[in-house]
């Protein structure tokens, strides 16, 4: 397929261009195949994909081939293949880098295609996963996962310390859960909580707290605020004054999950694309609604979806990218994607397909529906991966206690703010474009 991106947005794709365009030599499958691609990191996961695609050829009666990556080098090997013109028809995104890949013009709109397709019903996605896949009043994907991050728990554990398991339903405060943290705490022998020394972790607890990593404009960072400070302070306490968490050993491997699975940790912040990893576990657990701050339990909301490469072109090409998009993010192909307990499925018609263990699965589905705390779509700017970057500089430091939070915020708020103007000139060029 041809690519309508210029050397310029080549160049912003990351200074691959040379490899890119060497690549673009290569043949791909025989037209008339539905290509897609899709991240995978374990045997669960290509399970899941392999009946995807299984799944794909039923429907569709074509050839499905999916190029699947390693979800540490995917977005890498997306750039190439999208400079190349060597993407698939369809390919897999991660909500926080939706704005970045339709700013550049990589992805197109399907505003069109759904206007002029009566069976496609995109009132049956979550509003949070068609928030997450719309970038400057369009749609630009739509999404096959939507989930709040929740607070998994060692039923276990509890119990051996005679605790009373925590509400199915109720948020709990973030006064109680500090102190069944510290209860549950024995230095050296088991920890109350774990969650990663991150923003990802972090902008959980900012949102309970009434505060954001940015203004509602995106046009200055808001961490200095005295809501997003109160979330931060809290858990870097929790690390450091606390010390109801395992010792970070490593910033850069440390894992929550890795933490949790060794059965000596009560309470770990995470999301339910971890429920398919989580059941291996050899004791017993569950989750909960994520505790409530001052602005209640509205923790991150994050989501992926299923794109179409601009590059596609008019006519048979895009029929068929179409049908594919539609077929991969079906309610047939999510109660597959449900039923492996790989994540909460985007649509509400494959909600019921996500089946126990954990025993209190169905609270996922009713804090995206608003029936149970809430949740907050991740926010996120054209060039996250940036700020995301400077974040991981020096805010995890704090979780060491070497720079105390204001120290961390201070330091970083202007380098933020020009990442935050940078992103609005990127908005305003991207409209452009479109006018």
């Amino acid at each position: 397929m041809s690519t309508k991106l210029t050397r310029r947005s080549v160049l912003r794709l990351g200074g691959l261009a040379g490899i890119a365009f060497a690549a673009g030599c290569s043949s791909g499958p025989p037209a008339g195949t539905a290509t897609w691609s899709m991240w995978s990191s374990s045997a669960a996961e290509k399970k899941v994909w392999e009946d995807f695609g299984k799944y794909v050829e039923h429907q569709l009666g074509v050839k499905s081939v999916a190029t699947l990556t390693p979800s540490s080098g995917y977005p890498t090997k997306l750039d190439l293949q999208l400079v190349s013109g060597t993407a698939s028809l369809v390919t897999a995104l991660n909500g926080t880098l939706i704005p970045t890949y339709a700013a550049r013009g990589a992805h197109r709109p399907l505003d069109d295609l759904i206007a002029a397709d009566p069976d496609f019903k995109l009132d049956d996605f979550y509003e949070t996963s068609r928030k997450i896949s719309g970038f400057n009043g369009k749609t630009y994907a739509i999404g096959f996962d939507v989930a709040p991050t929740v607070m998994y728990y060692n039923k276990d554990l509890l119990k051996k310390q005679g605790i009373p398991l925590p509400s199915r339903t109720e948020p709990m405060s973030w006064a109680t859960f500090r102190n069944l943290a510290k209860q549950l705490t024995k230095p050296g022998e088991q920890y109350g909580f774990t969650c990663a020394p991150a923003i990802d972790d972090l902008v959980s607890w900012i949102y309970c707290a009434g505060g954001n990593v940015m203004s509602a404009d995106a046009s200055r960072s808001t961490l200095g605020d005295p809501e997003a400070m109160e979330a931060l302070q809290f858990v870097i306490d929790l690390f450091v004054k606390d010390k109801v968490t395992p010792p970070i050993k490593n910033l850069v491997t440390e894992s929550s999950l890795s933490n949790f699975m060794q059965g000596n940790v009560a309470f770990m912040q995470n999301g339910p694309w971890q429920v398919v990893n989580a059941r291996k576990a050899k004791f017993d657990w569950d989750i909960i609604p994520f505790p409530a701050g001052a602005n209640g339990s509205t923790p991150r909301v994050s989501g992926s979806s299923f794109a179409i490469s601009s590059g596609v072109r008019e006519g048979a090409e895009l029929d068929l990218a179409w049908k594919l998009l539609k077929t991969l993010t079906s309610t047939g192909a999510l109660d597959i994607y449900a039923k492996a307990g790989r994540n909460n499925p985007a649509r509400l018609s494959a909600g019921s397909a996500f089946q126990p263990p954990p025993d209190n699965l169905g609270i996922v589905q009713d804090i995206l529906a608003g029936k149970v705390a809430g949740g907050h779509a991740f926010d996120v700017t054209t060039n996250w991966n940036q700020v995301k970057q400077l974040l991981g500089q020096d805010l995890p430091r704090t979780f060491l206690g070497q720079v105390s939070v204001p120290e961390a915020i201070n330091g970083l708020t202007p380098r933020l703010d020009v990442l935050m103007r940078q992103h609005l000139d990127t908005v305003r060029q991207a409209t452009a474009r479109k006018g």
